[in-house]
């Protein structure tokens, strides 16, 4: 099975809606391929935030009569032979279908960040991902000369590494992840008892952007670029703890300068 198959079917398979050798193949491809496995995880994170009672609302009675009498279809009609559609573009209808009859509160979430984004939907998946029982680390080393090189021939990039330990954020390790289909480097920090994941990966444009902060699923997540590198921090420490954390690594480990 290829990339391609699998982001077919990978919706079915979430669903339960394959027969056993489909779903056999998608969980053995998702084995092998960590970019459609944080694919996965994402579109799970984001099932799950999508089941939340409060984003349902009862149609009132009166609109509910109304829907019946104008939608009833005569017996010949029902009866009629329709095509079959195919799994994968009935699964993806219906998880469209679900976004669209969330109603307001859907709405609601979608411009204010949470949940309607991919990309900090994989960042959270994976920060989850790693938070169990030997997952959080690929190389443990509290020495940055140890971490960085140990990315090198494992990734098309250099990834910046810095210990952070006179800021109070002790650099633990590295270990390699998948966002948007890419492999990227995430550098592991401790805050007291919490884990501080950075991701990072190169990003084509150039541009330098400020840090924007958001909510996900009890997490905080801050993202920024800087010198033609993409930053996404993520933990569940507060606010202000991560963000002293991204500007002593955004400026070169200078404790004055982030505050």
């Amino acid at each position: 099975m290829t990339c391609d198959d699998a982001k077919l079917l990978i919706h079915a398979y979430l669903d339960d809606e394959l027969d056993a050798g489909d779903s056999a193949s998608v969980a053995r491809h998702m084995d092998d391929c960590t970019a459609c496995k944080a694919r996965f995880d994402a579109y799970a994170t984001l099932r799950k935030a999508l089941s939340q009672p409060e984003l349902y609302h009862r149609a009132p009675d009166a609109l509910r009569q109304h829907w019946t009498a104008t939608t009833a279809v005569p017996t010949t009609t029902r009866r009629a032979r329709r095509p079959r559609v195919p799994l994968s573009m009935a699964a993806a209808a219906g998880f469209v279908a679900a976004l669209l009859l969330s109603g307001p509160a859907w709405l609601h979430l979608l411009r204010s960040g949470h949940t309607g984004d991919a990309l900090v939907a994989e960042v959270v998946s994976g920060h989850v991902r790693s938070l169990q029982q030997q997952h959080l680390m690929d190389v443990v080393s509290t020495n940055q000369h140890t971490v960085k090189p140990w990315f090198e021939g494992k990734l098309d990039f250099a990834p910046r590494v810095k210990d952070l330990a006179d800021e109070g954020f002790p650099l633990v390790g590295g270990r390699l992840d998948a966002v948007e289909g890419r492999s990227v480097a995430v550098l592991v920090y401790k805050r007291r008892l919490h884990v501080i994941n950075l991701f990072q990966w190169p990003v084509e444009t150039g541009a330098v952007s400020p840090q924007t902060a958001t909510q996900e699923h009890g997490y905080t997540v801050i993202r920024w670029t800087d010198a033609s590198m993409q930053y996404v921090a993520i933990s569940d420490v507060n606010e202000s703890d991560l963000r002293q954390f991204a500007l002593a690594f955004q400026n070169d480990g200078s404790a004055a300068a982030a505050r």
